[in-house]
């Protein structure tokens, strides 16, 4: 596998919640201590930093500029940003966008730049505005160093994407042990695809920004007992191979947290990885819909739901940390809901039912994650 890193630390910062100074302005990026954060990074020997073109409503390429940029010699960190296809038009947007993001972010190039949000209907978009060769191109010319994409959807695309664009040089997962054998965001299957195409990943969401920063007492006893001094947010970055760890930061206590356990990355045991299979039983136990995903509800399903996958997905959701904002769960239901019937499509036939061993009443559950996700 390729290095294709400068630095042997795996902790990368992600520019994408910062601290604030209005909790209700995401634009409102307190730069004081964004100073101090970034300062303290670089200082204890992390470089790389990660933006994006709709971080922070637009503002976070530009705060990078004034914290990072004009204040650090440019050879003493990496700057990552994104392109996403949300905001792509016109073949004419991907220039429009890039020159704006190096007037944003004030530098010459990138060192590493993605495609954002890979999915299959976004697949469809960078293929047909010919963004893989565009970017290939500005590879070529020295504009952006390295490139990749990051990643939300099912393995199966995963694997067509890199079948069919083996130039990309790493991919960014989202790859968690809650969301580990989860069946519609499908952490391990992901990871062991990339591996076979030999790409190094980054992880995102190692603590579904937040979420398994704070575990109910009973799942915190058991890492605590096993490692007193651990944090409990350490136990998330936890799988061997991996190049980086993507964690966003809004504090100088998380900060200080993160560097920690990252200046010396140590990947969990045998016994460790048990602990974890411990707690996301107990996390799993206190979901909203007690669906054991056995599937099967799904074959005689007229309208086609995917329904163990999408109450997954609710259940998920629920559990992220309320002060998140932003969560990847609906981008897996839209997706798979393009594909499938949505929960609403719903005709309350009930022959799923009628097969369920829970006895679940699935058609009420339905109408919960149709209110919820749509």
């Amino acid at each position: 596998m390729e290095t294709i890193w400068k630095n042997d630390r795996k902790l990368g910062f992600g520019l994408m919640r910062l601290p604030l100074l209005d909790p209700e302005d995401p634009a409102s990026i307190d730069l004081d201590t964004m100073n101090q954060m970034v300062d303290a990074f670089i200082e204890n020997g992390f470089t790389y930093f990660d933006t994006a073109w709709m971080y922070c409503g637009f503002a976070s390429e530009s705060f990078a500029k004034e914290a990072l940029v004009k204040r650090h010699p440019r050879n003493s960190f990496t700057l990552t940003t994104k392109l996403d296809a949300g905001f792509l038009k016109t073949k004419e947007d991907r220039d429009r966008i890039f020159d704006e993001q190096l007037n944003k972010t004030g530098v010459e190039y990138f060192d590493y730049y993605l495609l954002h949000d890979m999915g299959k209907d976004h697949f469809k978009i960078y293929t047909e505005l010919d963004c893989f060769e565009w970017l290939k191109r500005k590879k070529a010319e020295g504009k952006v160093k390295h490139i990749g994409f990051s990643f939300h959807d099912s393995a199966d695309v995963l694997d067509e994407v890199l079948q069919a664009h083996p130039e990309m040089e790493f991919v960014q997962l989202q790859l968690n042990y809650l969301d580990w054998n989860d069946p519609a965001i499908q952490s391990r299957k992901c990871l062991e695809i990339v591996r076979k195409h030999n790409k190094p990943v980054i992880v995102m969401e190692p603590v579904k920004g937040g979420t398994l920063a704070s575990l109910p007492t009973q799942a915190e006893a058991l890492l605590k007992q096993e490692n007193a001094k651990a944090s409990i947010p350490s136990w998330a970055a936890s799988q061997e191979g991996v190049a980086l760890v993507l964690s966003g930061m809004s504090t100088m206590e998380q900060l200080e947290d993160n560097m920690g356990f990252m200046k010396d990355f140590i990947p969990l045991s045998k016994e460790e990885e048990k602990k974890l299979t411990q707690v996301r039983k107990i996390l799993e136990q206190s979901q909203a819909i007690p669906c054991t995903g056995c599937s099967y509800c799904v074959d005689g399903c007229p309208q086609q739901i995917p329904i163990p996958k999408y109450f997954s997905l609710y259940n998920l959701d629920l559990q992220e940390a309320k002060e998140k904002g932003w969560t990847p769960q609906g981008e897996y239901y839209d997706r798979l809901s393009q594909s499938h019937g949505k929960a609403s499509a719903c005709i309350s036939c009930r022959r799923c039912e009628g097969i369920c061993p829970q006895h679940l009443s699935i058609t009420k559950y339905l109408k919960e994650v149709a209110d919820h996700f749509e």
